[in-house]
């Protein structure tokens, strides 16, 4: 598909359809969750992370992706964020939530806790990261000066309050390459920066759903403290630990997301 069919397409897009969800392991277990399809997706930009899974969520048409796989095989520099979004914009979807594992920067982002970022500073690189570089068509400049949806954050903190979950109501996500760690040298370049939270598959997601038109949100969830700021090392063990309640917390702001609609 040309740049100017894509523009064309975005711009058309119904108001109306189900919430998409990215990201987040056993979130297609939600109690309120009825299961009614798995959908293989082709795109023209390759394959999309997993089947889509299709359900309903309290009254809501719901999509889940796993954007690091089924068996969270594929690393963040790998994943086929393109695919990704355009299935799940082509199955419908025009509200895209992003469930995000991060390291806290700020005092207030300590481990379990989550957050729902505002801004966003692009740390990877070599990433296909637009829609827009076919050639031949007029260069399409996107509007990322908010890189989050205001009307989805908005939901988002509402149904945080609603069902009494503490989450910080900002923040500035810093995406880094991955998949290894960041060193403590550079969590003190990123604070210097204004970076509250580091993560690994921020970006291009958030910019690619932008150029589809995609109302696009995150709910970070802190896993650790990021290098440097906790006093001991980071382990895998430790991040598993602080992600097993902190996501129940997430099914929990979930489905209320589903239930405002």
């Amino acid at each position: 598909m040309t740049e100017s069919e894509l523009t064309s397409t975005t711009r058309r897009q119904n108001s109306v359809g189900p919430i998409a969800i990215i990201g987040g392991t056993g979130l297609d277990r939600l109690e309120s969750l009825e299961i009614t399809r798995r959908q293989v997706v082709d795109t023209p930009y390759g394959s999309v992370s997993a089947p889509l899974i299709h359900g309903r969520c309290s009254g809501q048409e719901v999509i889940f992706l796993p954007r690091h796989g089924e068996k969270h095989q594929i690393p963040p520099h790998r994943i086929n964020y393109r695919a990704n979004l355009w299935a799940l914009r082509q199955s419908g979807a025009r509200t895209l939530l992003a469930i995000a594992a991060v390291g806290g920067i700020r005092r207030d982002l300590a481990p379990g806790r989550l957050a729902v970022p505002d801004q966003i500073i692009d740390y990877t690189w070599a990433r296909e990261h637009t829609f827009f570089d076919a050639g031949g068509d007029p260069v399409e400049h996107i509007d990322f000066t908010h890189p989050y949806c205001a009307e989805l954050r908005a939901v988002l903190l509402r149904a945080a309050g609603d069902v009494g979950l503490a989450v910080a109501v900002d923040g500035t996500y810093g995406a880094t390459q991955g998949p290894r760690l960041e060193t403590a040298a550079e969590i003190r370049r990123m604070r210097r920066d204004g970076c509250d939270m580091v993560g690994m598959t921020g970006m291009p997601e958030a910019a690619l759903a932008k150029e589809l038109g995609l109302c696009y949100a995150c709910c970070a969830v802190v896993a650790n403290w990021a290098a440097g700021c906790g006093g001991s090392a980071i382990s895998m063990q430790e991040i598993e630990r602080i992600l097993a309640p902190a996501m129940v917390s997430v099914a929990r702001l979930i489905e209320r997301v589903t239930e405002i609609g």
